[in-house]
């Protein structure tokens, strides 16, 4: 290969790298600013966390939460700032990394990754909803129903739950929610590229309750409702993942029928051109 050819080649490469960088900086950005945004307010964000535990104890309980070390706390806030950071700069980070990677598609590609790329955030919201109005109020209400009156010989048993220790349990609750409800965008991406097909997806059915099962267990804190509570909707999204998967397909075999229909009709085009030609 010729210098001419290497700095050829060199010059798109030089190009892809200053682009990545000026998207990965605004993406920095938005999370930078949206963490100071976010760490002003990490008070009253994380009182809105604390509304499951609140709706699971009932209107008239006097809720505790404490931090038994000085700093602890104070990371609480910085997580949670965080936590809101990314949350809410996905957005900016999502388009960033679409206009990096648009001018490579076709324009058929790029109107079929759109509906993708919203789906991806609404999905992880209905995710995040679950956990927040059903998921961790019913939690929180088994950890209450442990709880024991002192007397009669018996001591007290109050829950005490550390700031610290309830902002990772709900963190951890939403974020494998979210992620767990990102599993039709996967499938039908997947099928897309004809790596799975819809009847390989039922086939593998038993082994997909089996694998959910022991997912919700290793994502979820170690009681029964967090796991039903995940593995049960989850199990549903495969459900439509299937059915996406089918209609996938369906799209493909009409393209294909379609393109080939074409394809047959320029063909007889060329030969009655042909014909045309040998008559005169």
């Amino acid at each position: 290969m010729s210098k001419e050819d290497i700095d050829a080649s060199s010059a798109p490469l030089i190009e892809h790298l200053i682009e990545l960088r000026q998207r990965l900086f605004y993406s920095v950005l938005a999370i930078f600013v949206l963490f100071i945004v976010c760490y002003v307010f990490a008070n009253q964000i994380f009182n809105i966390l604390v509304v499951p535990y609140e709706r699971a104890a009932g209107a008239d309980a006097n809720l505790k939460l404490i931090f038994t070390a000085p700093q602890e706390f104070f990371f609480v806030q910085v997580k949670i700032a965080f936590f809101g950071a990314l949350f809410l700069a996905f957005p900016v980070i999502a388009t960033q990394l679409y206009k990096f990677i648009a001018p490579g598609l076709y324009r058929n590609e790029r109107q079929a990754f759109l509906p993708y790329l919203v789906a991806t955030p609404v999905l992880f919201v209905m995710g995040a909803c679950l956990v927040y109005f059903m998921i961790m109020p019913l939690a929180m209400n088994f950890f209450l129903s442990m709880q024991q009156d002192g007397g009669d010989g018996r001591a007290t048993i109050e829950l005490l739950p550390r700031v610290s220790e309830y902002l990772g349990l709900i963190m951890t609750l939403i974020f494998a929610f979210g992620i767990m409800f990102q599993l039709p965008v996967v499938i039908t991406l997947l099928a897309k590229a004809g790596l799975v097909t819809s009847d390989s997806l039922k086939s593998k059915r038993k082994y997909a309750v089996v694998l959910t099962f022991i997912a919700a267990a290793v994502l979820t804190p170690p009681d029964p409702i967090s796991q039903i509570g995940l593995a049960v909707p989850t199990l549903l999204l495969y459900e439509i993942s299937i059915i996406s998967a089918r209609l996938v397909e369906k799209k493909r075999l009409e393209e294909e029928a379609r393109r080939e229909a074409e394809e047959a009709a320029e063909s007889a085009s060329a030969k009655a051109d042909g014909t045309d030609i040998v008559a005169s």
